[in-house]
This record gives structure tokens, C-alpha cells and sequence, in this order.
């Protein structure tokens, strides 16, 4: 039987690269020429450094432009509120791996509601969907890619 899994995953490579990336466009910019802002990128969370509020806004507009060209999907980001440390602000970003089981449930009662023919089980951080017929599953991922979910979806581990 056809199957496949629903996923939200972010390629962790293609996340440190945009992050080296900002790095060097702030060391490009000329509003932040002589300011000790930087990014640091530690597991999945991106630590914001610098001189003032504003400045962490324009970092975070950096940061998600740099992701979204290395397509990286910017709805991942769980973006924390500033906090002063010393004589700078901090702001934490943290990148969401995984699905988490209220999303799970939301995404299999909204297979069932379709009333699809095609199965649906959660497995951990991912939903996989099963069905007699490819046409079926590609309905799936049709539907799932015009629903609003806080999260980007991935569709891995495609069986005929």
C-alpha cells in the first residue's frame, strides 16, 4: 500500500550557513559598523546580540531573508522576547524541529474531516498516511498544502 510521512523538519546545515551568512552581512552593513552584533547558532537555538532593540529587529529581518533564500521555511522560527545582559540586549530565536502532538492531532482530524479514503497514525514527531491509491495521498498533501498551520510541512518517505 502507498504511504507516505508528514514532517516539519529544517536541514540544521542549510540553518548554520544563513546564520554565517547574517554574520557577514552585519559586518557589511554600515549601520552596524563599530557595534558588537553577532549571531550565534547553538543546536537549534540562534542567539541575537547587540547594542539596542531596534537593532535585534533588524537582525531578525537579516536572519529570516538569509533563511528564506537558502529556503528555509521563516514559520519554524520561535522568536523569544529581548532581555538586557550587561551593556547589550539578547534575543533568543529558537528553531522548531518536529511535530508536536496538538499539531499531529490537528492534522489527522483534518485528513478525517476530508472524509479521504487513506489511513492516518502518529508516529512520534511525524503522521504517516497510508491509502490504496497514489491519487488518494496526493489529495492529502493538496489539501495539506492550502490549510493554515503554524508549522512548514515536509512530506517524506514516499512508498508505492
Amino acid at each position: 500500500m502507498p504511504s507516505f510521512d508528514i514532517v516539519s523538519e529544517v536541514d540544521m546545515h542549510e540553518l548554520n550557513n544563513s546564520v554565517d551568512q547574517a554574520n557577514r552581512e552585519l559586518s557589511r552593513r554600515f549601520d552596524f559598523r563599530g557595534i558588537k552584533a553577532s549571531y550565534q547558532c547553538k543546536d537549534a537555538t540562534i542567539t541575537m546580540t547587540a547594542d539596542a532593540d531596534f537593532q535585534l529587529k533588524q537582525m531578525l529581518e537579516i536572519l529570516q531573508v538569509k533563511m528564506h533564500k537558502r529556503e528555509i521555511d521563516i514559520k519554524c522560527l520561535d522568536v523569544k522576547d529581548h532581555y538586557g545582559s550587561g551593556k547589550q540586549v539578547k534575543q533568543e530565536v529558537t528553531v522548531q524541529q518536529g511535530l508536536n502532538s496538538d499539531t499531529s492531532k490537528k492534522i489527522t482530524k483534518m485528513i478525517k474531516e476530508a472524509q479521504m479514503k487513506v489511513q492516518v497514525a502518529i508516529q512520534g514527531e511525524k503522521v504517516r498516511v497510508t491509502g490504496k491509491k497514489r491519487d488518494d495521498l496526493q489529495e492529502v498533501m493538496a489539501m495539506l498544502r492550502e490549510a493554515k498551520l503554524d508549522v512548514p510541512l515536509q512530506y517524506d518517505n514516499f512508498r508505492d
